[in-house]
């Protein structure tokens, strides 16, 4: 069953010295819109790079094709956030924004976080997790 008390914010604007701003990026890291603008403004999101961790964020290629490419990026975050264990990351609603992905397609890409203490999921995504069985 979904840890509902692991909810993203509908909108994050300050984080905890141990939160992680997770977003939606594309490959090229041109940060210039949605939640990838917050990041880069607010998070230390590196303009150039679009995966992984930079400053207080995390970025997850989501602008490159359909959802099999963005999956291996997810099951990348899912290893790195396994393996910080003192760090808590707030996932946006990742590809669901500018790169036109419902959450009925992203939110199955996180299936294997949602038992993990540090990982906090948007609402819509635990709903489509829920209904899925999980």
């Amino acid at each position: 069953m979904a840890n509902f008390k692991r909810v993203t914010p509908d909108e994050v604007i300050a984080l905890k010295p141990n939160e992680t701003f997770v977003f939606g990026s594309n490959l090229q890291g041109y940060h210039a819109g949605g939640a990838a603008f917050t990041a880069r403004v607010m998070f230390g999101a590196k303009f150039g790079n679009g995966d992984g961790i930079q400053g207080q964020s995390y970025a997850i290629p989501t602008m490159q094709g359909g959802v099999e490419t963005i999956k291996p990026y997810v099951d990348k975050f899912i290893d790195f956030a396994a393996n910080h264990p003192d760090l808590d990351f707030l996932v946006t609603r990742i590809g669901c924004g500018i790169a036109g992905f419902t959450p009925q397609e992203i939110a199955p890409l996180f299936k294997e976080a949602t038992h993990m203490h540090n990982v906090w999921l948007p609402a819509d995504f635990w709903e489509v997790l829920t209904e899925a069985g999980d």
